[in-house]
């Protein structure tokens, strides 16, 4: 029998896969959360790891755990976490435990402040093709795999880089956890204002990641990023290899994205210089482990794309729909851009949900200026009950016009508003980019997608 662990916040995104990972290799697992939403809910009970009852409750805490596990969303004054550090049983962050978990392996970390999923993805959708198992550590649920989060005896490991912090216990971003000895920085621009409150303290963290990098190690990095390639040039760690990588040679016709590659035109279902520069990363690091150029083209055309990264909601001839993750200024610009130049004989509509803490932060919305410029339509809604909520200084329309600085740009505070005012402009020849970490207050984004591209169809 394997050892028993303890979940606090089971949860959570990665939290709830984690307990399925370590289930089905033997581990005895319980958990405890205060609610529990799906997909988490239904995945847990399936698997008989749904707790009994909400809420916490000490009595799950005993000398028998060998480890206890901290959930993003747990707190310090946690009283599960109290009693077992009051029992002096090991307590971890998720990404702690998962360094643990894979010490013996080979540690392939995806870093930087946009395309880490996408990277991710990439590498993992060529790695199951190619038939090499490894570990795996991702932020999305992905196609073709159950679960975000796989344990077993394969040789290396592969993480999505989050910079974001460990746990209320441990303050360190979580990728300065994982020291890979292949490392990927695919760009920086500020994110996470509420814990990094300047760009060079955000700065400051990949500084620290590359220094976490093991002796001997490889770091693999986008040289068409300005900030990245000026932190790399003062080598912070002298003790590894860099190498760059860069958009590869490419060509776009009727819609559809090829790379050129030895004269040889290769179909690609993604699209857009950041998703190339994310493939030509997945494809350094997959040289790197040895998968030949060959496979990797082979098996790179028919990747789909991660969850809400420039993920289709409704395709046809005459109407577009995409839903996608979107929602730091650096993405949202590239986002735009790449259908833009995908879709060069339709009209771009792009609405943009503000629901971050960074987003919604006055001292951060000067980023956003000109992030919508190359949309012929722009639309903006954030719902002000949001700024109460994570407690900060309200915010007007007004303001938020200002900030992204385009005079037709229209800002909604009412979610059934948004909806109509963009029911009423959808129109043929026309691509409807829905750009938010959330929902835009409770819209089925993939049912309302569908239909408005059903709706034009019949006009």
């Amino acid at each position: 029998m394997k050892p028993k662990i303890h979940l606090i916040a089971i949860g959570g995104s990665v939290m709830h896969n984690l307990a399925r990972a370590l289930h089905a290799n033997g581990y005895e697992v319980t958990g405890s959360d205060d609610e529990i939403h799906e997909p988490s809910y239904t995945r847990l009970k399936t698997q008989g790891l749904l707790p009994a009852v909400m809420g916490w409750d000490t009595n799950r805490i005993h000398k028998d755990l060998k480890a206890v596990i901290l959930g993003m969303h747990a707190r310090a004054d946690n009283p599960e976490l109290q009693k077992a550090r009051a029992l002096q049983i090991p307590v971890y962050s998720f990404p702690a435990f998962f360094y643990e978990a894979t010490q013996s392996k080979t540690r392939i970390v995806i870093g930087g402040s946009h395309g880490k999923t996408s990277i991710t993805a990439m590498i993992l959708h060529v790695f199951k093709a190619a038939q090499k198992p490894c570990d795996f550590l991702v932020g999305a649920q992905l196609q073709g795999f159950d679960t975000m989060v796989q344990l077993s005896d394969a040789d290396c490991a592969v993480f999505e880089g989050d910079e974001y912090l460990a746990s209320a216990l441990d303050p360190r971003p979580k990728f300065h956890l994982y020291r890979p000895h292949i490392a990927v920085l695919s760009g920086i621009a500020w994110d996470h204002i509420n814990v990094f409150p300047t760009f060079e303290n955000y700065l400051d963290q990949f500084r620290i990641f590359i220094k976490c990098i093991e002796p001997g190690g490889l770091l693999l990095y986008c040289e068409e990023d300005a900030v990245l390639t000026g932190l790399v040039n003062e080598r912070p760690n002298s003790d590894i290899r860099y190498i760059p990588y860069k958009t590869p040679p490419h060509s776009i016709k009727d819609k559809t994205t090829y790379l050129n590659v030895n004269q040889n035109a290769i179909p690609l279902s993604v699209f857009g210089t950041h998703n190339l520069q994310n493939l030509e990363a997945a494809h350094q690091v997959c040289k790197a482990v040895s998968i030949s150029d060959a496979d990797f083209y082979k098996f790179i055309q028919v990747f789909q794309g991660a969850s809400k990264r420039l993920e289709p909601v409704f395709k046809s001839t005459q109407f577009y729909c995409f839903k996608d993750f979107a929602h730091s200024p650096s993405k949202l610009t590239a986002t735009v851009k790449a259908v833009r130049q995908q879709f060069t004989d339709f009209s771009v509509f792009a609405c943009l949900e503000l629901h971050t803490f960074s987003s919604l932060n006055e001292a951060f919305l000067s980023q956003y200026q000109n992030t919508l410029n190359e949309a012929h339509i722009a639309f903006v809604y954030f719902n002000p009950k949001t700024l109460l909520h994570k407690k900060l200084k309200p915010i007007t329309k007004e303001q938020v016009k200002n900030f992204f600085n385009r005079n037709d740009l229209k800002v909604f505070t009412d979610s059934n508003a948004f909806k109509s005012a963009v029911e009423a402009q959808v129109k043929a020849k026309q691509v409807l980019l829905l750009m938010s970490s959330g929902t835009f207050d409770g819209i089925q984004i993939d049912t309302w997608g569908t239909a408005l591209g059903e709706k034009v169809g019949l006009t």
